[in-house]
């Protein structure tokens, strides 16, 4: 007897928990005791200014940065500078081999003195022919008085006629020779000028005030130079107390973008600091036609994105207490660091909502324009996609869907244009609720604390 009743009484215990559990679990799905009441946390429509950004990243650089290049070809034999020095316009940067460029200026120069040495011999035989000129022209006129008074045959005339003749041809012939040898002088000169700017391009020479930003080569390596083309780039020198930072933006943001919008900027070096820009120039076309490729995605590959560089200039006032006097520098950036642009595009003042009380929802009632409705379907728009918020109704512990058009917004609040007005409360959490199950009319329970997603 003793063992059946301990079995018995095991089982009502088995039982009485079971039941339990049930009614737990009854009670948290609202079959006993009422319907679910949803947790929730709410905030007020309130008037906020909202300032709409356009995010991008991007580097660091000089605004304005010099590549040099080696126009004449060799060895580096002098070499003034190193990386990070501070130049002035005119400094001597290096200089590169000059002995080939030196023997063909001094052929140049060789060949001058010879075009003039035949100068002076031209001019000399210029003379003597026109000295001769004279003895031929006063001995035909004599012969041509004889000849007019019958003391001399024609065939001496004829003689004397074509000996002045001939000397005059000649004297023509040396004033012409005078001429070319005036030209082979000015050939000559040219080459010789030519040949001392190519000499003079063995010596580098700094084109502005600056910072060695960037060193490509060391004193003793060879340099390829063209004048056509860019030869072995040797150094860069940049304006480092000007510097802006190159970001792509997307083509979806472009149109909000610029010329003169504020922008604050992170620079990772820099963490925790932000320092303020202004938009100076936007690119025309994209980065990719920028760098001689199609920017056309085809349909094999569309998840090409296409960008647009924008530059923005950091403002020197924003980092003003980061310069040191005794640094030669005059910049505490460096080329090439990470960055993170936040642009800002527009700027409003009215009510807003935080961004995750918004949410869409498809309206039943736009199914009943058919025809316009199934060609956007066929095209995949939704075309009765609304934005709706949960206004909660205090004295009935409601919520009630309205539909609300909105404008803009920045990382927490988003700009609502009609639908709320100014007190009223919106939900907030759980997300998942206000963007999938809450509906219109459900009952819920007001929390203080964050309820979940």
């Amino acid at each position: 007897m003793a063992k059946k009743k301990k079995g018995t009484l095991k089982y009502i215990v088995i039982g009485a928990v079971v039941l339990l559990i049930l009614v737990i679990i009854a009670s948290k799905m609202g079959w006993i005791g009422g319907p679910k009441k949803e947790q929730i946390v709410t905030e007020k429509v309130e008037k906020r200014t909202v300032q709409e950004t356009v995010s991008a990243s991007g580097k660091v650089q000089p605004e304005k940065e010099v590549k040099l290049s080696s126009e004449v070809s060799g060895e580096i034999v002098e070499l003034n500078i190193k990386e990070g020095d501070v130049v002035k316009k005119g400094q001597v940067l290096c200089r590169i081999k000059p002995d080939i460029l030196q023997s063909g200026f001094d052929r140049a120069v060789a060949s001058l003195n010879a075009q003039r040495a035949a100068l002076a011999s031209a001019e000399q035989q210029l003379k003597q022919s026109e000295a001769s000129l004279s003895i031929m022209e006063a001995t035909f006129k004599r012969t041509q008085q004889l000849f007019e008074r019958k003391v001399i045959s024609a065939a001496e005339f004829d003689k004397a006629r074509t000996d002045y003749e001939s000397a005059l041809a000649s004297v023509e012939a040396q004033r012409q020779n005078v001429i070319g040898s005036r030209y082979g002088i000015d050939q000559s000169q040219a080459a010789v000028k030519e040949a001392g700017d190519n000499l003079a391009r063995t010596t580098i020479y700094a084109p502005v005030d600056g910072v060695i930003s960037w060193l490509g080569a060391e004193e003793g390596e060879r340099v390829v130079g063209t004048a056509q083309m860019a030869g072995t780039e040797i150094m860069r020198i940049a304006n480092m107390s000007s510097m802006e930072v190159n970001v792509d933006v997307n083509e979806s943001d472009i149109n909000r973008v610029s010329l003169n919008n504020g922008a604050s900027i992170e620079i990772d070096a820099f963490r925790g600091r932000k320092f303020k820009g202004i938009v100076t120039e936007i690119a025309s076309s994209s980065s990719a036609n920028a760098a001689g490729t199609s920017a056309t995605t085809s349909s094999s590959n569309t998840d090409q994105v296409t960008n647009f560089t924008v530059k923005v200039r950091i403002l020197p006032e924003s980092y003003a207490d980061l310069v040191k006097p005794d640094r030669p520098n005059p910049s505490p950036f460096r080329p090439g660091l990470s960055a993170t642009v936040d642009i800002l595009t527009e700027k409003e003042t009215g009510l807003a909502v935080p961004i995750q009380a918004v949410t869409t929802r498809e309206d039943a009632a736009g199914e009943k324009d058919s025809t316009a409705n199934d060609i956007k379907k066929e095209e995949g728009i939704k075309s009765n996609v609304k934005e709706y918020v949960f206004v909660y109704d205090a004295a009935a512990t409601k919520v009630k869907q309205v539909e609300v058009t909105t404008g803009i917004q920045d990382d927490a609040y988003i700009r609502v244009l009609t639908g709320l007005e100014e007190g009223q409360e919106v939900v907030v959490r759980p997300f998942n609720a206000i963007s999938k199950t809450l509906k219109d009319g459900d009952l819920v329970e007001k929390s203080s604390k964050n309820t979940g997603n």
